[in-house]
């Protein structure tokens, strides 16, 4: 047996795997984004992943669990506040969070404009939870009559500026963010300050551009991806990894908001020779279809990711292994568009993983971490118990 070198972590951004126990809390009790979208759709068609064990942490219409799994398998459990991707992958790297991201269901309160004001000079629109595209239709015009920026956010722990570049150029927008994300401390500690840049020139043709800019918390303690980079090994991050943290313990990073070209980037980074973590993010499954309650959709990309996983399998060495997780679930056939409180899919694979191996109910993602730092011989993360010894043959 050879010790194992590269670690691989495709995080499947929003597939959640049935209501977490504390679900109620969050208003998300019956959530099940695998279970709910195979019913949805007549079933998943993701047979690779049913090879690997998926059928067997749950039943789930068109994923079989007849035969024994090629890799390991479980499912966990959210351990830290909160239902959004910064915790979810936080916890993933060992850092818990104790108190949930605010939120601001009904905008944000008269004394944050106030100070925003005072540090720009500016007066806003919006100051409300809207649809980024909605939100344009509604206040676009006046924004381009007022030279006003747009304010606004979501369910998640957002606070969104919106301007068309046209009147604000990027460069004031990035700026105006900065402003933002140090001003949002303490009780108004957003997760993410983001720009959201559009052009266009009535409601009716106005766009989102690709130059939106995350800027999000960097993590509060140190994450296992810090620790690797300390001990001179190589992290390598896809998809939004490197927005979520605040591009900290990071050694290269390919971005990318759409699926296929996280997953090519992923390809790409595991046909290099590296010692550390490739770590990948999916965005689509969340952004473009559990937000929009696209079922239908949400099927058709876990199908696509399907297909990429033999890719992904052929270029792995005998030094490797891979999980499949995700950071929450986003239940794309609910009443409502926000995160849902799921546990979620643990899938455990590698030229050294033994097979059919049932590795439970996990108490906290951060099992990832620990698991990590068994792997690389680091500091044990603040959470979190290794299933190193369980998955190994």
């Amino acid at each position: 047996m050879q010790p194992i070198q590269r670690a691989i972590v495709i995080v499947l951004d929003g597939v959640g795997a049935g209501e977490a126990p504390d679900a109620e809390l969050y208003g998300d009790r019956g959530s099940n984004s695998l279970a709910n979208t195979a019913r949805a759709v007549g079933g998943l068609n993701v047979p690779n992943m049913e090879t690997l064990g998926l059928g067997h942490i749950q039943p789930i219409l068109g994923v079989s669990a007849e035969k024994p799994a090629a890799g390991a398998f479980g499912k966990m459990q959210p351990k830290s506040a909160g239902k959004d991707s910064i915790s979810g992958h936080w916890e993933l790297m060992g850092v818990p969070l104790n108190q949930a991201f605010p939120v601001y269901p009904n905008g944000f309160p008269p004394e944050v404009l106030a100070e925003f004001k005072r540090l720009t000079g500016l007066d806003v629109l919006g100051n409300k939870p809207a649809s980024g595209t909605e939100i344009l239709v509604e206040l676009g015009e006046e924004h381009m009559r007022t030279g006003k920026p747009i304010v606004y956010t979501s369910a998640d722990s957002v606070f969104q500026i919106a301007a068309n570049e046209a009147v604000i150029p990027l460069e004031r927008l990035y700026e105006l963010c900065h402003i933002a994300r140090e001003m949002l401390t303490g009780p108004h500690a957003v997760g993410r300050v983001i720009a959201r840049p559009f052009v266009g020139t009535t409601a009716d043709n106005f766009k989102r551009t690709p130059n939106r800019h995350d800027y999000p918390l960097k993590p509060i303690s140190p994450t296992i991806m810090d620790k690797l980079i300390a001990s001179g090994r190589t992290v390598l991050a896809t998809g939004k990894i490197d927005d979520l943290f605040a591009n900290q313990g990071i050694t290269r990073s390919a971005h990318s908001a759409e699926n296929d070209k996280a997953m090519a980037a992923t390809i790409a980074f595991a046909e290099e020779k590296f010692e550390g973590l490739l770590f990948a993010n999916l965005v689509e499954f969340d952004m473009t279809y559990g937000h929009r309650n696209d079922a239908a959709g949400y099927a058709n990309a876990l199908a696509a990711f399907d297909r990429q996983l033999p890719d992904l399998q052929a270029r792995m060495r005998p030094e490797d292994i891979a999980m499949i997780v995700a950071d929450h679930g986003v239940d794309p056939t609910t009443p409502g568009t926000d995160h849902t409180r799921e546990f979620i899919p643990l899938l455990v694979f590698g030229p050294q993983v033994r097979a059919n191996v049932n590795l439970g109910v996990r108490k906290t993602f951060g099992d990832v971490a620990a698991t990590l730092a068994e792997i690389f011989n680091l500091e044990a993360p603040l959470i979190g118990e290794s299933f190193l010894k369980d998955v190994l043959a």
